[in-house]
């Protein structure tokens, strides 16, 4: 049981299960965002379009609810809620949308960068300091004197 551990422990703490958490609870929060997109701007927009429909409330009644003599619902309606599927492919298909041109926009971005980076000039070497001009002309001197003692 403790190598089970350990092993789940090396696996838990890699980057990329990290990475994917974070990536999991980002896209909850971004899943969050668009839900609201389609419910509060694009659906009542549809509806204008459609004549006010809502989709949420069309629904196919399989078997009607049975209540007793004082209204008490012994056993609730049966339905297909095919409106609420219909919801469902819209909010897919407008995330699916949005995340396709957050990651175009990105590989653009990258591409930019990518390219501005090869692009970019050669570093000019810096000035040498005093000290290091200093040192090349001792070094000059040295091998000057060097030729000379051999000649």
């Amino acid at each position: 049981m403790g190598k089970f551990l350990t092993e789940f422990k090396e696996f838990a703490m890699k980057g990329n299960v990290i990475d994917m958490a974070v990536g999991v609870i980002i896209g909850g929060a971004f899943g969050k965002i668009v839900t609201s997109l389609v419910n509060d701007i694009i659906m009542p927009l549809v509806g204008i379009a459609t004549g006010g429909v809502n989709f949420k409330d069309h629904k196919i009644l399989l078997k009607a609810a049975e209540t007793a003599a004082d209204g008490t619902v012994i056993n609730p309606e049966v339905v297909l809620t095919w409106g609420v599927f219909v919801q469902s492919i819209v909010d897919f298909l407008i995330i699916a949308f949005c995340i396709f041109v957050a990651i175009r926009w990105m590989n653009k971005l990258k591409k930019a960068t990518v390219k501005a980076e090869e692009e970019a000039p050669a570093a000019t070497p810096a000035e040498p300091t005093k000290e290091e001009q200093l040192l090349t002309e001792i070094r000059d001197l040295l091998k000057a004197q060097a030729r000379s003692d051999k000649k």
